[in-house]
């Protein structure tokens, strides 16, 4: 490791440019950033990923299921949960920080020959996520890997990831999120996702509303790239709960694949498995199936951090990244699902630029009278919501000011509903956190999960 940067350096310097919230709707920096570094967006073949919600999740099944494959891969994910090299991974695991920090002082004399261009515009520099996204593809070219599953960090059309072509497209489902800037209906929403299918690649998405499904299924026509749906080219034939996850049954493009244990909970995540089987199935021809027992072992070892993860028992706290209305509702479909709670204290905090007043309506439909009380918070984000704000937006949304209660701090937070739950006589009672994935990273770190 140089003696010039840390990790924590590196972290530090690009926190101080144009936060990740604060995407530039541009390709033109990227492209020239890839030309000057000898263009490493071509140095292997990629796997890219959109959607509203799922994205990380199914990012991770198939990227275990390459790994299955004998295959060296390289994964790019966002945000972070603990540390920001988990958002650049090389066979499942961050990268190295000697790594992180040599492919970084290597590169950074290129940014700032970009960044000196830009401001000659009158353009702003690099930003964050940009510099990342140079970093990723700069780390997977530099081991090299054999497959890149790359996640689009916000739309797709002018995504900093959408600079690197991919072998197969993956859409996950979409939804209302981000609308101030990708547009108020799942059409518009759509019409920026369809800009990673690009000519000589092949598209597999999940299940769609009808207005969704059009928009992909042109472009796929315009650039002449086969598709496959779910739902009709593919999909989930069954699903029984089982101990520490599911048994999915999915037909593939190319096979069926019987009683598959995905160690993960509720019908999204089969509905994943089943995307991230499709597009194996799709990088690997898409002609022939894949051995299920390489799959199955694939599937086994999946983890999706953040997503309904038991942190701790009695009492039970679970933390959930979801962070818009339509994933509050499959959460906590498969929460309730898949733990036996009569009672739940939720503890809730929420960014901004989100949707406040839709999730809270949410979480009070899909949880009903199991969520006994909720505690309402924020985390360290400056975008976070302030607590007492969200308090008595619940007020408003008619949540009851019996079943209220405001703490600023997380650790607060927690500490009350954990005696909360605890005072509950009955034995089945739970924590739920959940409303950001800010929050959910901090929780974890409270808890003692110091990796991701």
């Amino acid at each position: 490791m140089t003696d010039e940067f840390s990790v924590e350096s590196v972290y530090a310097e690009l926190l101080g440019r144009a936060p990740e919230n604060k995407m530039e709707p541009r390709l033109a920096p990227l492209r020239r950033a890839m030309d000057i570094l000898g263009e490493p967006n071509k140095a292997f073949p990629i796997i890219h990923v959109t959607g509203t919600n799922g994205k990380t999740s199914t990012a991770r099944m198939i990227e275990a299921g390459l790994r299955a494959h004998g295959l060296s891969t390289g994964r790019y994910t966002s945000p972070h949960l603990t540390k920001v090299t988990e958002r650049i991974s090389i066979d499942g695991a961050p990268v190295p920080d000697e790594t992180f920090v040599r492919i970084w002082d290597e590169i950074r004399p290129y940014l700032d020959i970009v960044d000196g261009e830009l401001a000659a515009e009158g353009q702003p520099r690099l930003t964050y996520f940009e510099c990342l996204t140079i970093l990723g593809f700069a780390v997977f070219a530099d081991q090299p890997v054999n497959v890149a599953v790359i996640e689009v960090g916000l739309g797709g059309i002018t995504d900093a990831t959408n600079v690197g072509d991919g072998q197969v497209s993956v859409i996950t489902p979409i939804s209302l999120d981000h609308t101030d800037l990708l547009g108020d209906t799942t059409e518009d929403i759509a019409h920026e996702k369809a800009g990673i299918i690009k000519p000589g690649g092949f598209l597999v998405s999940a299940a769609q509303p009808l207005d969704a499904a059009q928009v992909l299924l042109d472009k796929a026509k315009e650039v002449d790239v086969p598709f496959r749906f779910e739902g009709v080219e593919f999909g989930v034939e069954s699903r029984t709960v089982a101990v520490g996850g599911q048994l999915v049954t999915v037909q593939g493009i190319a096979g069926r694949y019987e009683d598959l244990l995905v160690p993960l909970h509720g019908a999204h995540q089969a509905e994943n498995a089943a995307v991230a089987i499709a597009a194996l199935e799709a990088f690997f021809g898409a002609e022939k199936p894949l051995d299920a027992e390489v799959l199955q072992e694939a599937f086994a070892a999946v983890t999706s951090p953040g997503r309904l993860e038991v942190l701790r028992t009695a009492p039970t706290i679970i933390v959930d990244a979801a962070h818009n209305p339509e994933g509050i509702r499959v959460s906590a479909e498969a929460l309730q699902e898949a733990f036996s709670f009569s009672k739940l204290v939720v503890v809730v905090g929420i960014l901004q630029e989100k949707d406040a007043e839709e999730i809270l309506r949410q979480l009070k439909d899909s949880l009903g009278d199991m969520a006994a009380e909720y505690c309402f918070t924020q985390s360290n984000s400056p975008r976070a919501i302030p607590a007492a704000e969200l308090g008595e937006l619940a007020l408003d949304l008619g949540f009851g000011e019996e079943n209220i209660h405001v703490a600023e701090k997380l650790d607060d937070a927690l500490e009350w509903a954990v005696e909360r739950a605890e005072a509950n006589d009955d034995l089945a009672g739970g924590i739920l956190v959940t409303g950001s994935i800010t929050l959910v990273a901090e929780a974890r770190i409270l808890l003692g999960k110091s990796e991701a």
